[in-house]
């Protein structure tokens, strides 16, 4: 396996030795600049082979790693920086000054001294730091430890029944941990091979299934629409692909058949979270597919539908989905009462709401949280109100998602000024372009004279959502 084809991006190709020999190199390259065990290194890359190189000499020194999302704001980028703790920045541009050490991808080494410290990881070690918003609107970090990964990737790895043949072709942002889970690591434990796109355009995705020849690839239902829009008379030859994964976002069942019939592969949707290291159910590759469903449990878990009194629900009942395995997280970083609050029990409370049926399959049914997906992008709606509320005219705002036939969801702002204020839609847009990533901007802001409230008091976001959801029928 060691001279087998592992990792490859638009500029390099490396075998299992290589990776190996790149990662202890880079991994001295941390220690001279300080990386300890306990340690946090950020990697602010786009999608590139650096980037999991780097996610793996940081590991290699027994440090956990940060990943960042590279279109972020200085604003969005420094406060995850800032908040893990990391001692080192892996990046491409040095034009920011985030208070840490910078190392450039262009600069890392690629052959060993010899000088790395002995390997001293654990299982419990912390791995990864993946920030993710929550009610207060104030991203927190989910601790991840390598124990987490490990049940992680072997459960992946066995329910889509991976081996040495099969080759991921890894589209999704790499800041993410379904890319990290799905398309790096379940597919490096089964000793095969891994090949990153730097970005997703249709026309150049399907070139690269019909280079790379790949056995499977991850993605979120604005991928799939994308492609199933294309013209009819694009007929890429996808006879490699033995399966896809869909996830991150509810999917129409309409779409997936579309894209199955067209493409000619199966799609398996798959629903999880950061806090349960990725996924927690699947539908089979092999097996019963149920449309509609995200699938039974992933071997290692158990999934049920919870009562708000705390008792687990019989089938074809509603209620929180909640998880229990390995691959749950330790908790948040520097926040004891919201882990306590979502690991209440001994169970992971997702705050989404869904059903099992007679043979284990989740359908889920609403969520809990306000959170937008948009194309896969969650989106918190309380970070996008806080940049709105903090010009001086504002007193109230409130996001809510909008339909949209694309992404499935886009957020819409409504804002409330103090009396005898004023402030025009282009200032607050330009607020939100200061100091959110272009995927949070809202697509509308409405400067209205007060906000719907339920009865007590609180603001009725359902209302909100109503609205707009009547507006686009």
């Amino acid at each position: 396996m060691a001279d087998q084809p592992c990792l490859r991006d638009g500029d390099i190709e490396l075998t299992y030795t290589d990776v190996a020999r790149r990662a202890e190199a880079i991994a001295e390259r941390f220690a001279a600049l300080g990386v300890r065990r306990g340690d946090v290194v950020a990697i602010m890359l786009p999608n590139c082979a650096e980037l999991l190189l780097g996610l793996l000499a940081a590991w290699r020194l027994g440090a956990a790693a940060t990943p960042v999302n590279p279109a972020f704001t200085a604003n969005e980028a420094g406060y995850q920086i800032q908040d893990s703790g990391a001692v080192l920045l892996l990046t491409s541009t040095a034009d920011a000054d985030y208070g840490v050490p910078a190392v450039l991808a262009k600069d890392l080494p690629a052959r060993s001294a010899g000088v790395a410290p002995e390997p001293a990881t654990g299982l419990g070690d912390l791995a990864l730091l993946i920030y993710t918003s929550g009610s207060t609107g104030r991203p927190k970090g989910v601790m991840l430890d390598h124990s987490n990964l490990v049940a992680m990737a072997s459960s992946l790895a066995t329910a889509m029944r991976l081996d040495p043949a099969d080759h991921c072709l890894l589209v999704l942002p790499l800041f993410h941990v379904n890319a990290i889970c799905v398309s790096f690591l379940a597919p490096m434990v089964s000793g095969a091979q891994v090949t990153i796109l730097a970005r997703f355009a249709p026309h150049t995705f399907l070139e690269a299934v019909e280079r790379y020849r790949p056995t499977y690839f991850a993605a979120v239902p604005a991928i799939y629409a994308r492609l199933a829009e294309l013209p009819g008379d694009v007929r890429p030859d996808t006879s490699s692909v033995r399966f896809a994964v869909c996830g991150a976002a509810p999917v129409p069942k309409e779409l997936l058949r579309r894209c199955e019939s067209r493409f000619g592969f199966v799609i398996i949707e798959g629903y999880g979270l950061t806090e349960g290291t990725c996924a927690s159910t699947v539908n089979p590759v092999d097996g019963v597919r149920k449309p509609g469903t995200v699938g039974p449990a992933l071997p290692g878990q158990r999934v049920a539908a919870m009562s708000p009194d705390g008792s687990l629900l019989p089938a074809g009942q509603p209620g929180e989905v909640v998880i229990q395995g390995a691959n749950v997280m330790r908790g948040y970083l520097g926040r004891p009462e919201a882990t306590a609050e979502a690991l209440a029990g001994g169970w992971l409370h997702t705050g989404d709401v869904g059903f099992l049926d007679v043979d284990g399959y989740l359908t889920l049914v609403d969520r809990i949280k306000d959170m937008i997906i948009r194309g896969g992008e969650n989106i918190y709606p309380k970070e996008i109100e806080s940049v709105l509320a903090g010009h001086d005219a504002v007193l109230e705002a409130a996001v809510v998602g909008a339909p949209h036939p694309v992404y499935g969801e886009v957020p819409v702002a409504y804002v409330v000024t103090y009396p005898g204020a004023a402030v025009t839609t282009s200032e607050l847009f330009e607020r939100c372009r200061r100091d959110l990533t272009k995927v949070k901007i809202p697509v509308a802001v409405h400067v209205v004279g007060q906000l719907p409230r339920n009865a007590v008091g609180k603001v009725d976001k359902p209302a909100l959502r109503k609205s707009l959801s009547m507006q686009s029928a």
